[in-house]
């Protein structure tokens, strides 16, 4: 996967969290919507993902 996209397993590892905690995360307002949903499931903009995650004290 390209270093700029982030697949749930890739986001599960740099929160700390399941990959299942990640999809409820996905459904939850705030959350960055996915930049394409591809077979094998959604992929998002890493740095979208990390802005989120400073924003909301998931990491620092």
């Amino acid at each position: 996967m390209p270093e700029h996209l982030m697949g749930a397993t890739e986001i599960a590892e740099l929160l700390g969290v399941t990959r299942q905690r990640v999809q409820q995360l996905a459904k939850t307002a705030g959350f960055p919507a996915p930049y394409d949903v591809l077979t094998m499931g959604a992929v998002w903009l890493k740095a979208d993902i990390e802005r989120w995650a400073r924003e909301t004290g998931r990491i620092e």
